[in-house]
């Protein structure tokens, strides 16, 4: 079997980091060999700038400072951790990657498409997954169903929990546009149903690759 790179991604709160661990139960079931990592992170050096990067001391950080520090973390990422399992012949299942960028970064904060796609090339070589599951649900229901409603509750939100529902919004909206511009590497999963709705979505989008994989 190929080792697949697989992404998921979303808001937070749409479900993706939920489903990915389901995932990854099932073919840990199944004895097939995958690792699972996430992003802003999966290295030492990747969690250190995600520290940085979320911490409330900083809110004016400007969107290319956001934009450095998230694929100085992907490149790290790239040379420890996908890059390697791949070539081992083991599956990739990683919470976020580039199109994280391109929705929060570029339709979030504004900074043009040119640019992330020129500190893409330099830090991953354009480097794309073979399917990217984008968990869609509107942003309002999401900031209510995410970990940042948990933290806000308990008053230790982060720098992006403080965020505007305007800003979660176009968000959602560049990733839809990402997934309208590439359908042969996207599957859109609504996410806003019952989560075992959800689950069979999910295991239709990766049934090419694995087979059925049996809903909980």
């Amino acid at each position: 079997m190929v080792a697949r790179f697989i992404t998921f991604e979303g808001l937070d709160g749409s479900g993706k980091s939920t489903h990915l661990e389901r995932v990854a139960r099932r073919l840990a079931e199944r004895g097939v060999a995958f690792d699972v990592t996430r992003e802003p992170g999966g290295t030492e050096l990747g969690q250190a700038i995600r520290s940085v990067f979320l911490d409330r001391r900083f809110p004016e950080m400007d969107g290319r400072v956001e934009l450095l520090l998230v694929f100085a973390s992907r490149r790290q990422h790239l040379i420890e951790v996908i890059e390697p399992a791949l070539a081992a012949g083991r599956h990739v299942l990683c919470d976020r990657f580039t199109d994280s960028t391109m929705a929060y970064q570029g339709a979030g904060r504004g900074v043009d498409r040119e640019t992330i796609l020129r500190v893409d090339e330099l830090a991953t070589g354009g480097r794309r997954p073979d399917r990217t599951l984008l968990f869609d649900l509107p942003a309002e229901a999401a900031r209510r169903r995410g970990s940042s409603h948990k933290r806000r509750r308990a008053g230790r939100v982060d720098r992006m929990d403080a965020e505007t529902l305007a800003f979660y919004e176009r968000v959602r909206g560049g990733y839809l546009d990402l997934a309208r511009d590439e359908p042969e590497r996207f599957r859109v999963i609504d996410s806003s149903g019952a989560p075992d709705v959800t689950s069979f979505a999910v295991d239709a989008a990766l049934a090419d690759f694995f087979g059925p994989l049996e809903g909980e």
